[in-house]
């Protein structure tokens, strides 16, 4: 089949949440069919990545897309005549919808792929046999949880007013498509909430790929413990606040010496100023390698409070063997089971007294990592993980082997 995937980011290089998913179902799909990639890029780096995809794909388009606080702001007020949320006023392209007109007219295709919501509006009426909508999340409930922690105040009048218009938004787009896949059960009940009835979906979970993410070798006497997450994203940034002020001082009356290693694109300032002071807490930013972190890390946390979809970092870290914990919201959507493959606690006490747990004790973290990797090896890898997408795609010859 002949496929038009349409991403919001360029999938590539495959560093973050997002990213790693697109990729991985790029990957997957560009075995069995013939891919087009169209994609929105911001700088001259994001382009050239996406055109590095064309080792899978048949072809690359790319639509420069520009972005500032004036501009938000603009968006922001359309959203409000409009009735439309803002994360889609804010993406609507006249070049990407020209792009994609283009496209449909000068060749054939037999499907569109939307990745993410910002990208359904390019694709629910395009005239072809099968449309998609692949949804990372269901981004009413991240901006939802998100209010629901902000003080009264203007900033908690604009999320309420965005997750309604999301929440009717995405109800509205999902029942439109021919397929709508979700990355979780919880995120298909909420999205089945938000349309007020069900439609055609599938889970088709993130995935990675096992044989890239091999085991990392520790110490036992490793005492750090390690975020991995994009810090600009509000959620990740809010949950690793949380952890520095209300946790992380009790494990280190418990463990002293141990070390908070925060790795993450773009940290604001009040992240960056945890590091200050003597606090044990060290700020890295953006890190492209990170095994020689992880070697210096006995516990990944994941303290988030809201958000939706699932944590790819929560994968990673199980399959390059890191004991992983967890809020239950960070393990939504994962399929583990605490206290056989990771710890859960929401409470701060109960958080501090699983990671202390997991550095005082090396062969129950080793107990737990270990089952950990063989969950997501036989879950996860995207070879398997990913099979429900030829429900939707019938496969018409053997997949081919694709190049890491």
């Amino acid at each position: 089949m002949r496929i038009l995937l349409l991403t919001q980011v360029a999938p590539f290089p495959p560093d973050s949440g997002p990213r790693i998913k697109t990729y991985n179902v790029l990957r997957y799909l560009a075995q069995r069919h013939d891919v087009h990639l169209v994609s929105f890029v911001r700088t001259e780096a994001e382009r050239n990545a996406a055109e590095s995809l064309r080792q899978y794909c048949v072809g690359v388009t790319t639509v420069p897309l520009q972005r500032s606080i004036r501009r938000d702001l603009g968006y922001f007020l359309r959203s409000l005549l409009t009735r439309r949320p803002f994360l889609i006023e804010r993406d609507d392209s006249g070049a990407m919808r020209e792009a994609i007109a283009s496209l449909l007219a000068g060749q054939s295709f037999d499907a569109i792929h939307a990745d993410q919501i910002s990208m359904a509006q390019f694709a629910v009426d395009a005239s072809v046999s099968i449309r998609v909508l692949d949804e990372h999340n269901a981004v009413w409930t991240i901006v939802r949880r998100a209010a629901e922690r902000i003080g009264w105040g203007p900033r908690r009048v604009a999320a309420e007013l965005e997750w309604r218009k999301l929440r009717a938004y995405e109800g509205s787009v999902c029942r439109r498509f021919e397929y709508t896949t979700v990355v979780s059960k919880e995120d298909q009940r909420f999205l089945e909430e938000a349309a007020g009835t069900s439609f055609s979906s599938l889970v088709a979970p993130i995935a990675i790929d096992c044989d890239e993410l091999v085991e990392v070798r520790r110490s036992d006497e490793t005492k750090h413990v390690l975020s991995v997450a994009t810090m600009f994203y509000p959620p990740n940034a809010d949950g690793v606040q949380w952890f520095a002020e209300r946790i992380f001082p009790l494990i280190r009356r418990d463990v002293p010496g141990t070390g908070f290693l925060i790795v993450g694109a773009r940290p604001p300032e009040r992240i960056q100023r945890l590091g200050l002071n003597g606090t044990g807490i060290t700020v890295t930013g953006y890190v492209a390698d990170l095994d020689p972190i992880l070697r210096q890390s006995a516990v990944l946390i994941v303290p988030v409070h809201s958000g939706s979809g699932m944590r790819v970092k929560i994968l990673e870290a199980f399959a390059r063997g890191i004991p992983v914990v967890s809020t239950a919201i960070g393990v939504e959507g994962i399929e583990a089971t605490p206290g056989e493959h990771l710890l859960v606690a929401d409470e701060p006490e109960d958080f501090a007294r699983a990671v202390v747990t997991l550095l005082n004790d090396p062969r129950e973290a080793a107990r737990i990592a270990g089952a950990a990797r063989k969950l997501v090896v036989n879950r996860y890898d995207y070879r398997a993980a990913l099979r429900d997408l030829d429900r939707i795609y019938p496969v018409i010859r053997a997949p081919a082997a694709v190049s890491t």
